[in-house]
């Protein structure tokens, strides 16, 4: 066998080979490159962009270079890639067909990102689960509950139900019942609701605060008290005020009653004998 006549005869085809891995490997080094400066470009417009849609856009950009980077090393290779586009397309639709729900996700998420219902950092409720969101992605959102879990929610579950946000409006109502006995003074207990109003420079005169009796329950009066506060401080006024509101009635020498039957017991035989008496 003339080895020197193979050589000459595949020494073409492989330097024409080694050139395409080289290149490829450069196109690929370069696609890494230009994927992570697409990342970081996006991430710099963090002050110009809702920090909701940074983490999407960066992982579009990062998948877009990718895919032009892949397109150009198959067209290197002599793939043709119009025929591979027409395949992928394809395979996607019925990829499609068989990952539907993970598609509603996808589309859910686009949904979210575009009306934006809720942004990173604000609490929202949707169903039973209540939280603050800290990502949302194309598939799912990441929310921090109350209590310190982390909870990945579909995009397809948060859109289908409704959706309460308790961090978009500036203002919140804060609404406390006060119950007092019925041998009390309602008009007394109001002074009490008006006086821890009236100290609390955190509660809003605009909406003003509206009292009202709202029950005449079974064993007490229930006096009504609305106020209005900056949504950040709505739980600590709340609570405060539900702190002071015990001390500040009992001092008015006001009773926060509880609940209470009249029970009247009547013994038969003694009924019975005193009919008879009656008879007689």
């Amino acid at each position: 066998m003339d080895y020197n006549a193979l050589i000459e005869e595949y020494w073409p085809l492989l330097t024409a080979g080694l050139l395409k891995l080289g290149a490829a490997i450069l196109v690929l080094i370069a696609t890494a490159l230009a994927a992570r400066l697409a990342r970081r470009g996006v991430r710099r417009l963090s002050n110009k962009l809702d920090e909701t849609l940074i983490p999407v856009l960066s992982n579009i950009a990062v998948w877009a270079v990718y895919a032009v980077g892949l397109l150009i090393i198959l067209d290197m290779f002599g793939v043709n890639t119009t025929s591979l586009i027409a395949l992928l397309g394809a395979a996607g639709l019925a990829i499609g067909l068989a990952l539907k729900d993970t598609l509603q996700n996808i589309a859910a998420g686009f949904i979210l990102l575009g009306l934006r219902p809720f942004r990173v950092g604000e609490a929202i409720q949707f169903g039973d689960t209540m939280g603050i969101v800290r990502q949302v992605g194309l598939f799912t959102t990441e929310l921090d509950t109350f209590d310190g879990l982390r909870v990945s929610a579909p995009n397809s579950a948060i859109w289908g139900q409704t959706l309460t946000n308790f961090s978009r409006n500036a203002t919140r109502r804060i609404e406390i019942v006060a119950s007092i006995a019925y041998g009390d003074d309602i008009e007394t207990g109001m002074g009490v609701l008006r006086r821890l109003v009236a100290e609390d420079e955190r509660i809003l005169t605009d909406p003003e605060p509206a009292y009202a009796v709202r029950a005449l329950a079974d064993s007490s009066v229930n006096l009504h008290l609305r106020v209005w506060t900056a949504n950040v401080e709505y739980w600590d006024v709340y609570w405060d005020l539900m702190k002071k509101l015990k001390p500040a009635l009992e001092a008015e020498g006001l009773t926060i009653p509880f609940p209470q039957r009249e029970l009247h017991i009547i013994n038969q035989m003694a009924e019975q004998r005193r009919e008879q008496a009656l008879q007689e």
